[in-house]
């Protein structure tokens, strides 16, 4: 039988909560080249951008990016709520800091994008919120590739003080790492890493997908 106390009108709230976007792109401390590859051209779209059409296909409201150069900010610019980062070169987790205060009060939750995972799509997205919105669900919500989660990751409001914590390059591991109570893993399918730092990148851009941006192809 069913335990939960919560009648049907408060799942419904659940369904209707406000969950922001959150991608980020400006780099870490011990990856500073990181903001060459997010430049990177695939299919006339640079990287960066697949990060943002994944949050906006797969049902965020709104969305926000942290970047700490101006190249980044250039292929951004429109697409998404640009929040610079001036403290970049001290690690990620400046980052996750300086977006998630930036974040409207109304947010819900955040759904954590990495801006180097072309390969990480709407489907993707949408899974994990609809994971997160069901009744039983832990405060945050990832997808697991081969057992092991990783970016993207759903995070509602009540664990953001944790994240706000971290320092350097730490990320969501580290909060999740020794509580995994907290956190809910499901299998999905794209690619499970960012971008190799020293490899043919070109050889890991093949995302069977059409132009986020929703432009049309001017020829072969």
């Amino acid at each position: 039988g069913n335990n939960s106390t919560d009648p049907p009108a408060n799942r419904c709230r659940a369904w209707a909560l406000h969950v922001a976007g959150l991608v980020i792109a400006a780099g870490s401390r011990t990856r500073m080249k990181d903001h060459n590859k997010l430049l990177l051209d695939y299919e006339g779209v640079p990287l960066v951008r697949y990060a943002v059409s994944a949050a906006a296909e797969g049902g965020c409201q709104g969305i926000w990016a942290v970047y700490s150069r101006p190249e980044v900010l250039a292929v951004l610019d429109g697409y998404a709520t640009c929040i610079h980062n001036p403290d970049a070169a001290t690690g990620q987790a400046s980052s996750l800091k300086i977006g998630l205060e930036n974040l409207p009060r109304t947010a819900a939750a955040a759904v954590i994008l990495l801006g180097d995972q072309p390969l990480v799509g709407g489907r993707t997205v949408e899974m994990l919120l609809r994971a997160w919105r069901r009744e039983d669900s832990r405060p945050a919500v990832a997808a697991s590739y081969g057992g092991e989660w990783r970016p993207p990751v759903v995070v509602e409001r009540s664990l953001w003080p944790e994240l706000l914590k971290l320092r350097s390059d730490a990320g969501g591991r580290q909060v999740f790492g020794p509580q995994p109570e907290l956190l809910d893993a499901g299998p999905a399918q794209g690619l499970p890493r960012g971008l190799p730092p020293h490899a043919d990148h070109r050889s890991h851009l093949r995302p069977p997908r059409p132009d986020p941006t929703g432009a049309t192809d001017g020829g072969a």
